[in-house]
Order: structure tokens, then C-alpha cells, then sequence
């Protein structure tokens, strides 16, 4: 039997401590979040990806009656990034909600956003800072990896488990 032990850390900012370059991304988010279309829910969430040339792009919730068919607020903002500036690697994602006009105490991105914010990780090399903005202060988790803690797995270029191959032929 083998026992694996893994150490997970955040830290927890007031909004006075949050350094000036995350005050803005955050609030970038807030706004974001305000922009949403969420006649369903009436939960708008917003996204904002600072880029390591110092850019921004942001992203809020798009919902759709067919409900699987709208897009979370951390993946509108990764993919639009992602397609206008494809090689410029994502350094920090600010996540924001506002319900009924009002920040909220708590916001989380779900399961298909956290796989899409590792494997951005993976993709650049580098992890992706993750700013948790809450009604009363940041959440600031180092690395989407965190999220995830048990995901280890083979690079999707490789031979064992990744992209799978071009079907083999036999010459006769």
C-alpha cells in the first residue's frame, strides 16, 4: 500500500492587500460580470485574463434556453484570448458574480472550466494564477493545478494515452 500526502495552499486577500495589477484585473472581472447575459439565472459571472505581454481579455456568462449550449464566463475569456493572441501565454485568471446587482461571498469555476484552465497550464508550460473575487476579499490560488489535485495525465502528444494516431495499414 502506498499513501500520498499533497499540500494544498491559497491565500486570502482583503481588497486592500490586493497588489494594484490583481485590484484591476478583479475589477475587470466585476465588470465583465455586470455585461453577462443571464435571463435564467440572473447569476452574472465575469472573467478576466491578463496575459504575459500585460494584456486583458475578459469574458462573462452567456446563458441559452437549450442550457448546455451557453458558455461559463472563465471560457469565453480563455478561448477569446487564446484565438486573439495565441502564443502569448494566460498568467492570471480574476473570476467576479454579481446576483441581483451585488458581488457575491463566494464563486468557484466549475469542473469543465478548471479542465480547461489546466490544460491551458499545460499547453504554455506555466501556471495559470487564479483570482477568486469574492464580496469580501480575494481568494488567490497559484496554479489551476490546484483545482485538480489527483489530474496527472500523459502529455496528448505522447505514444501512451494521448492524441490518438493515424489508423496504421498493412502493405500487402
Amino acid at each position: 500500500m502506498e499513501t500520498i500526502s499533497q499540500k494544498l495552499e491559497w491565500t486570502v486577500l482583503g481588497d486592500s492587500e490586493l497588489p494594484e495589477e490583481d485590484a484591476a484585473l478583479k475589477a475587470a472581472a466585476l465588470e465583465a460580470a455586470r455585461k453577462a447575459y443571464a435571463p435564467y439565472s440572473a447569476f452574472r459571472v465575469g472573467a478576466a485574463v491578463r496575459l504575459a505581454d500585460g494584456s486583458v481579455v475578459t469574458g462573462c456568462n452567456q446563458e441559452n434556453v437549450a442550457y448546455p449550449s451557453g458558455l461559463c464566463a472563465e471560457r469565453v475569456a480563455l478561448f477569446a484570448a487564446a484565438a486573439a493572441h495565441p502564443d502569448v501565454p494566460p498568467t492570471a485568471l480574476a473570476l467576479a458574480a454579481v446576483y441581483r446587482g451585488e458581488p457575491v461571498a463566494a464563486i468557484s469555476p466549475c469542473g469543465s472550466c478548471r479542465q480547461v484552465m489546466l490544460q491551458c497550464e499545460d499547453r504554455h508550460g506555466r501556471p495559470l494564477r487564479t483570482l477568486l473575487c469574492n464580496a469580501g476579499g480575494t481568494v488567490v490560488v497559484p496554479s489551476a493545478r490546484d483545482f485538480m489535485p489527483l489530474w496527472d495525465p500523459p502529455p496528448l502528444d505522447s505514444a501512451d494515452g494521448g492524441t490518438p494516431s493515424a489508423p496504421q495499414t498493412q502493405e500487402p
